[in-house]
């Protein structure tokens, strides 16, 4: 039954990584009703939102693309500094909204407006949903401001909360099953290669992105692999 269960779970959310995490800790552990608190607990004591404000000139101008959510903790926790929110997946409003309700310095930048406020910036933070040794997978606009901060000398820094590095195996049977071979223009989410990133943020400070590897906590659970059939 969790098998069954699990299956479902990221066959309704494919491209959630952390749901890949947490089924695949499920399905690998001796007893899944003391894993269930652990996940809690992990997810709970994730440092990643403060590892980031750490890492921040407080005075940076930052762009950030739609509401990634990790980020979102960090820009609140650093207080100062401009924040250039580029509305991807019509969620930038609602961040730049949550950031002026917590005095933070946020700007609406429409979706146009994504190479002129990547090259305003000091630095580009993405927040992918997924991510391995080979690439993120970020909100859809993530690609194209990642080129443009590489074009423009801007650090691409990527901001990897608990439970979104997935293992090489786990990441394939994601993108397998993950199909935007139609029309990928109009998918909300889209891959961002590892060259384009700099820096990696996780829990426990940064890394350099060749090091994404390292924040990898997450069981391989062939069981996953195949589709669900209901």
């Amino acid at each position: 039954g969790l098998v069954t269960a699990c299956r479902r779970v990221v066959s309704r959310q494919i491209t959630a990584g952390g749901l890949w995490w947490v089924c695949s800790r499920l399905l690998c552990a001796p007893d899944p009703f003391s894993e269930v608190q652990a996940i809690i607990e992990a997810v709970e004591d994730d440092k990643t939102a403060r590892s980031l404000t750490l890492a921040l000139d407080p005075e940076a101008t930052v762009v950030v693309l739609g509401w990634p959510p990790v980020v979102a903790d960090a820009l609140v926790q650093r207080g100062s500094g401009e924040t250039l929110v580029v509305d991807a997946s019509n969620e930038g409003s609602g961040l730049v909204r949550y950031l002026d309700g917590h005095r933070v310095d946020a700007v609406d930048v429409p979706l146009s407006g994504l190479g002129a406020a990547v090259t305003a910036a000091d630095v580009l933070v993405v927040e992918p949903v997924a991510a391995s040794p080979s690439g993120v997978l970020a909100v859809s606009g993530s690609l194209a401001a990642a080129a443009v901060a590489k074009r423009s000398d801007v650090p691409v820094w990527c901001a990897v909360g608990r439970g979104r590095a997935l293992p090489a195996r786990v990441w394939d049977a994601l993108m397998s099953r993950w199909d935007v071979s139609e029309e990928p223009w109009e998918s909300e989410e889209e891959v961002v290669p590892l060259d384009l990133i700099d820096i990696v943020v996780g829990p426990d400070g940064t890394l350099d992105a060749s090091a994404i590897g390292s924040l990898v906590d997450c069981p391989i659970a062939p069981e996953l692999f195949k589709a669900d059939i209901t």
